[in-house]
């Protein structure tokens, strides 16, 4: 195919999704999986090393802290040393990490090692974001990022039972908790090699897209600097003075409150009526079933709508009805079911969520604005799980924690809700007749492309 044959859009966008999104699906799963493994680490070392309850909520948010501190550094040497060879480098530091992590000993060698995780793993999940924009045209990313979000929930529909299988390990020397970090640590590192094996930086770099279809992506990525007045900055840390910037963060921040205070504590939650660390690790993978299923639905019908504003509202509401039913609900199948309906809504902020900011930045500024408003958002990793362990260890009852989840998720409701009130179908820069795009019907676009 030369320069001059007519592209099939359809096409192309099926063969870039399927060429990066499932392969960064894979690596982000084996992230959440080393991020988040300590809430079922949490049952045996608790034990073994001492560790209370606040002191494991702390532990467990200071990840988050880290990752806060140096994602916008880590985002801004993206572009100069390139996606694939940075991609490469955070894996292998954050699998050494976590598989350090089974030599604690001690409170604080524990919260040492969860602040360096957060260092090494810093800018990965924004720096994906980021490079997604060098491959979807904004019309296409909502069912991108929402697809490429589904390993949220999946790494713990994966993890689970595997954990509460590893649970039970006792060899060499090594209890359960042990191997579960030794395990997903080697994994991260052994997948820095096929990332610099498979990834390419950019449409032209890649050996499965002819010259057109390159070339297409850029055209097409142009198209929507203008169309939606993106800014790109010779200095990109002035995105960081962006109101765009500082209003997404804001909202972003609510929904890791939710995800990071329901997950870390949905094994110590179930283990109070599940008999077992088999059973447990089986019935903590039901929440995230429904997490799946959440972002699969909400991604692709607000794919069909232009604006994403209510689509998130709608998930905010219905994330904060699920905490607080949660919280409410007597112990058993009943809590079980209002986790589950928290799980749907949260894990679907994300795929409905990035697409909004997407709109206003680009190039290197938007690497920087994106990985602002996702380390701001993510301190929410940080206040979710100390705030529930907290709570839980002055109340004796973990769930009570979920009352405060619920409150900020509300808050993430009322705050969507003066966005789309402000920004719903305004564009920073009008857009003149002659670079319109055509028609989607005539161009051959289904209406959930749109």
């Amino acid at each position: 195919m030369d320069s001059t044959t007519p592209v099939d859009e359809n096409a192309l966008i099926k063969k870039i999704t399927w060429h990066i999104v499932p392969f960064v699906m894979v690596l982000y799963t084996i992230a959440y999986i080393d991020r988040s493994v300590i809430g079922y680490a949490k049952l045996q070392m608790s034990t073994d090393i001492g560790l209370s309850d606040a002191a494991f909520g702390l532990g467990a948010g200071l990840f988050f802290l880290a990752y806060f501190l140096f994602e916008v550094p880590s985002n801004y040497l993206l572009p100069k040393v390139g996606p694939r060879v940075w991609f490469a480098r955070i894996l292998f530091t954050w699998g050494l990490i976590t598989a350090l992590t089974a030599l604690t000993n001690s409170t604080s060698v524990f919260y040492l090692l969860r602040f360096l995780l957060g260092v090494a793993e810093a800018g990965f999940y924004p720096g994906v974001l980021y490079y997604l924009t060098f491959w979807f045209p904004q019309r296409h990313r909502t069912r991108a990022t929402g697809t490429f979000v589904l390993a949220a929930p999946i790494a713990f529909l994966v993890m689970s039972p595997i954990a509460g299988s590893i649970m039970g390990l006792d060899w060499l020397g090594l209890r359960g908790w042990h191997w579960l970090f030794i395990i997903s640590g080697l994994a991260a590192m052994l997948a820095a090699v096929p990332t610099l094996k498979w990834l390419r930086d950019t449409p032209r770099q890649a050996p499965w897209m002819s010259e057109a279809e390159a070339q297409w992506v850029e055209d097409e990525l142009e198209h929507d600097r203008v169309e939606f007045g993106q800014q790109s900055h010779s200095n990109p840390f002035k995105a960081l003075g962006s109101k765009y910037v500082w209003v997404f963060a804001l909202l972003f921040f609510p929904s890791t409150v939710g995800i990071y205070g329901l997950s870390f504590w949905v094994p110590t939650v179930v283990s109070a009526f599940s008999g077992s660390d088999v059973a447990t690790g089986w019935l903590s993978a039901v929440p995230y079933v429904f997490g799946v299923i959440g972002i699969f639905v909400t991604s692709r019908l607000a794919s069909l709508m232009r604006e994403n504003w209510i689509p998130l509202i709608v998930i905010y509401v219905g994330s904060a009805v699920g905490i607080l039913l949660s919280a409410t609900a007597p112990a058993g199948l009943l809590q079980l079911a209002a986790m589950s309906m928290a799980a749907f809504f949260l894990y679907s902020v994300a795929g409905v969520f990035w697409a909004l900011p997407t709109r206003y930045l680009v190039g290197a500024t938007a690497a920087v604005g994106i990985a602002f408003v996702n380390s701001f958002g993510n301190i929410g990793g940080f206040v979710g799980p100390y705030v529930v362990g907290a709570v839980s260890e002055a109340t004796g009852r973990a769930t009570n924690g979920m009352y405060f989840l619920g409150a900020v998720l509300v808050l993430g409701a009322i705050g969507s809700v003066l966005g789309m009130r402000a920004w719903a179908g305004k564009n920073p820069v009008q857009v003149s007749p002659q670079s319109q795009r055509p028609d989607p019907e005539s161009a051959g676009v289904g209406a959930g492309e749109r």
